[in-house]
């Protein structure tokens, strides 16, 4: 992500004025040219109004400001304040929990028609579907590529979505899907992987948790939802899945 600065000073009698100007139009305009405002303050003096404003990068920065610039408010505010400096910040780090955390897992078979299952070293007690949460600007499928391989070295194709569960802090997408390469092996995350016949009969020798029976339940049904996964500005369709 990249985030800019804008630093205002302005006379503190005029500060009010200001701001009201930024929340009625130049902040608007902003964000419906596709700007996110992560805050605005004020020093304590009322001399300095700071604000911080989000991009995904500088391409999109770039855009951004071209379709702003085309709006001409510019010459009507620089009357409200003395100057204004601007600057690129880079974050160091993540410092907040996300509203909602977002978790993709797979239901992956072989040739032989067995389920890929793992046992981690933190939830010991049960076998499970592999996968994990997914990274900032990551989309589902990848995200899934990704955490199957990392946690069994096993390289995998999607087919679709079979299920999508919420807990009200996490979210969970299920993908079916099937293995096409790689050795099963373990992982710092994985004590134990698999590929056994799974079925409903036998479920319940390896699925402890209620949690996870559901989404096994529903996988090996093969029911699908579509799932999508897209740029925009300018648009463009990077995949797409619907069980075929």
């Amino acid at each position: 992500m990249l985030y800019k600065r804008i630093t205002y000073r302005v006379k503190p009698d005029q500060a009010s004025q200001c701001i009201r100007f930024l929340n009625d139009h130049f902040i608007p305009i902003q964000i419906k040219n596709g700007a996110k405002l992560i805050g605005q303050w004020q020093t304590e003096s009322m001399e300095e109004l700071m604000s911080i404003w989000e991009y995904p990068n500088m391409d999109e920065y770039l855009q951004i400001e071209k379709r702003v610039q085309k709006e001409k408010i510019g010459e009507e505010f620089k009357k409200l304040y003395l100057d204004c400096d601007e600057d690129f910040l880079s974050s160091t780090g993540t410092y907040e929990s996300p509203q909602h955390t977002v978790s993709v897992s797979g239901f992956i078979t072989n040739q032989n028609q067995e389920t890929l299952l793992v046992k981690t070293y933190w939830r010991s007690d049960t076998w499970e579907l592999p996968g994990g949460a997914v990274d900032e600007g990551e989309t589902l499928d990848k995200a899934l590529c990704r955490e199957v391989f990392e946690e069994t070295g096993i390289q995998i194709i999607i087919h679709g979505v079979t299920g999508i569960y919420s807990n009200g802090s996490t979210i969970s997408i299920v993908f079916r899907g099937e293995s096409v390469g790689g050795n099963v092996t373990t992982s710092k995350e994985t004590r134990e992987v698999a590929f056994v016949k799974l079925d409903k009969s036998n479920m319940n020798e390896y699925i402890k948790r209620p949690k996870f029976k559901p989404r096994v339940l529903d996988a090996l049904k093969g029911d699908y939802a579509p799932y999508e996964a897209f740029k925009v500005r300018p648009y463009e369709l990077l995949a797409r899945y619907d069980g075929e």
